[in-house]
C-alpha cells in the first residue's frame, strides 16, 4: 500500500527548519520501521502545466510493506513524538491511501 500525504506548513514555520527536521529525522525514523518499504518528503515546486502555485507546499509517499506491523510501528512512543512533531510542522494534512491501478 502507498500513503500519499498533502500538506502545507503552518503559518509562521520557516520552511528550512522544517526541511531540515525532515531530513535528518522524520525520514530517517521512518524509514527505518519495519513495515515500510520506501518514505520520502517532496517539496512541491511548481505546477507542469498552466500559472500559479500547486495547492500544497510538501507531499510525503510512505510505501507500506506490512500495514498491520505499520500500525504497531507508529503507535510506538518513538514514533508518537515524531508524529507530533509532524503535526506541529503541517497544517491540516491530508493522508490519502492509494491502490496500485497499472
Amino acid at each position: 500500500m502507498r500513503i500519499v500525504v498533502l500538506f502545507n506548513l503552518r503559518p509562521g514555520v520557516d520552511p528550512e527548519v522544517y526541511e531540515s527536521w525532515a531530513r535528518g529525522t522524520d525520514s530517517p525514523k521512518v524509514n527505518g520501521l519495519a513495515s515500510i518499504k520506501g518514505f520520502s518528503v517532496l517539496a512541491l515546486t511548481g505546477m507542469l502545466m498552466g500559472d500559479g502555485a500547486p495547492p500544497f507546499q510538501y507531499a510525503e509517499v510512505i510505501d507500506i510493506a506490512d500495514m498491520e506491523q505499520f500500525g504497531r510501528d507508529v503507535a510506538t512512543p518513538a514514533m508518537q513524538v515524531i508524529a507530533s512533531a509532524f503535526q506541529a510542522f503541517a497544517d491540516n494534512p491530508l493522508f490519502i491511501t492509494t491502490r496500485e491501478v497499472a
